[in-house]
């Protein structure tokens, strides 16, 4: 009996020790290169009739040249968003993970030529995060402006269908700059439709108004880990998991978070994979998460 005993104890450990392995290598070497999209569609009471259906192919922290975001990852991101075919792509910052350039993929200009293949008819705009200040955001923007790819900061750009307007307004990093939102909004008419883009979502709870219909952000990259009954243990924000990711409705005001495409600090992703975040924007028929 006791030989028995101590057999069942000792595969019950080799069975939990499997499991963890398995689990650790999930985390560390699958899930982080696992690319998914996700579609949601966003109901939006204030949303113009004229660009009901609006797709936006919604992307963050890429973090490129961290352990799992390289050049083939990238151009798969790219080759995947294309395929998609959405209307507009909107790049939500921290495109590097390091304070000092190097000569890989996360060189600005070289990040930015590869980026300079995703295509939509209504184009490829930006905002900057904390990690491109950290490096140098000024250059950032440079690689990024002289690929064609346009950057906001504290800025505001019209977009048209059928002559109904739709405002993109983007706002500095809430880490590292000063994001100015009422500036930003300064040249919109106030009975136009506007799209707020911040990398930080946090500037959400205070900082937006009513009149902004949708605001669209990342840096939490959901979490990275999401367990079972806790949610993310560690969520990169003052509110805790209020803004991890996905659809947030608060009032009048609504916000969806992107739980982005790389890693930082910890090269993991349990539960929260890779995600190009697929939008479809209109009036009604809302699929939240």
């Amino acid at each position: 009996m006791a030989v028995e005993t101590r057999f069942g104890v000792g595969a019950g450990v080799l069975g939990l020790s499997i499991a963890f392995a398995s689990l650790g290598a999930w985390a560390t070497v699958i899930e982080p290169e696992r690319l998914v999209v996700r579609p949601a569609r966003i109901s939006l009471p204030e949303w113009p009739a004229g660009w009901e259906g609006l797709r936006v192919a919604a992307i963050s922290d890429i973090h490129a040249g961290s352990p799992h975001v390289g050049y083939a990852q990238l151009e798969h991101l790219v080759s995947t968003t294309n395929e998609q075919r959405p209307d507009l792509v909107v790049l939500l910052g921290d495109y590097v993970c390091r304070r000092t350039p190097q000569e890989g993929v996360e060189k600005p200009e070289n990040l930015a030529a590869t980026l300079s293949a995703l295509r939509a008819p209504l184009g490829v705009v930006a905002v900057l995060g904390n990690h491109d200040w950290w490096l140098d955001g000024e250059r950032m923007r440079r690689a990024f402006e002289g690929a064609g790819i346009r950057v906001l900061d504290n800025e505001a750009l019209r977009l048209d269908r059928g002559g109904e307007p739709l405002w993109l307004v983007g706002v500095a990093d809430a880490l590292t700059r000063i994001p100015r939102v009422e500036y930003a909004l300064r040249t919109v008419p106030p009975e136009d439709p506007v799209v707020l883009l911040t990398h930080n979502p946090d500037l959400f709870d205070h900082e937006v108004p009513d009149r902004v219909v949708l605001t669209l952000a990342g840096h939490t990259h959901g979490g990275q880990v999401r367990l079972p009954f806790i949610g993310s243990p560690i969520v990169p924000s003052a509110f805790g998991q209020r803004y991890v990711e996905g659809v947030v409705v608060e009032g009048r005001r609504t916000l969806f978070v992107t739980p982005g495409i790389g890693t930082s600090v910890l090269p993991i992703r349990l539960g929260v994979p890779p995600e190009v975040s697929l939008l479809t924007l209109g009036a009604s028929g809302t699929e939240s998460r």
